[in-house]
């Protein structure tokens, strides 16, 4: 497909109207979007006809005639792109950490028995200590109930309430 003066004329007509790629690809015939994309960039056309909506939103006055202001932060200016971006980001708040405490309980750490693989039985916990790579590893050893793999700490540790897992996320 040849770019004619004629087409590249309404494409610039149709660009400056704030028509979007595929909808100018529509209305030349013979193109796709793709390529009304490529020429846009080629001819440099980054300005639209249409206004951003922060753009056209007119500023707010942050404070009457006569009243004070006591702003404990400094304003920001955003400053948005108009034309052929592909991607427009724009923040205006920053982002608050969220730290989520547990309440600590008389937690007692068992000491571990330092137990070995061949050394687990069915009533010792199997909560593994280290580096299995290294020549210290070990597992807790520590009795275990019965149908659990972990004593009583490191069941804790191992299976939270579900209440608490919806909380983090």
């Amino acid at each position: 497909m040849n770019w004619t003066d004629e087409r590249v004329e309404m494409l610039r007509k149709l660009w400056s109207e704030g028509l979007s790629a595929s909808q100018i690809a529509a209305q030349l015939g013979g193109v796709s979007r793709n390529a009304v994309i490529g020429k846009v960039h080629r001819l440099k056309l980054s300005a639209r006809g249409r206004a951003t909506a922060a753009a056209a939103r007119p500023k707010k006055a942050h404070a009457a005639a006569g009243a004070r202001t006591t702003a404990s932060r400094p304003t920001r200016t955003v400053t948005t792109s108009i034309g052929a971006t592909a991607l427009q980001t724009q923040f205006e708040v920053e982002p608050v950490a969220r730290h989520v405490l547990r309440p600590v309980e008389n937690v007692v750490v068992p000491i571990s028995r330092r137990l070995v693989l061949t050394e687990l039985t069915e009533r010792t916990c199997k909560w593994p200590n280290g580096d299995p790579l290294a020549e210290d590893f070990s597992f807790c050893g520590n009795d275990a109930g019965e149908s659990a793999p972990y004593c009583g700490y490191h069941s804790r540790l191992a299976y939270q309430p579900v209440s608490e897992r919806r909380r983090a996320r």
